[in-house]
């Protein structure tokens, strides 16, 4: 997966989570979507990076 693929695909995250938690400002989902995100960003494998971020982001978003 490509940079701009996984840009992509991170937008898509919070596009969903943020039609799964409306109650909750755009910018808090961005928010906790970026810090998920810097947390795996160093690995190397990144294809599923992004599905990795949603699960992480969507369970703190939820608390």
């Amino acid at each position: 997966m490509g940079v701009s693929e996984e840009l992509r695909a991170l937008t898509g995250v919070v596009d969903r989570l943020a039609a799964r938690f409306p109650a909750l400002p755009r910018e808090r989902i961005e928010d906790v979507v970026h810090q998920e995100h810097s947390l795996l960003d160093a690995g190397r494998v990144r294809a599923f990076i992004p599905v990795l971020v949603e699960h992480a982001a969507r369970d703190r978003l939820a608390r």
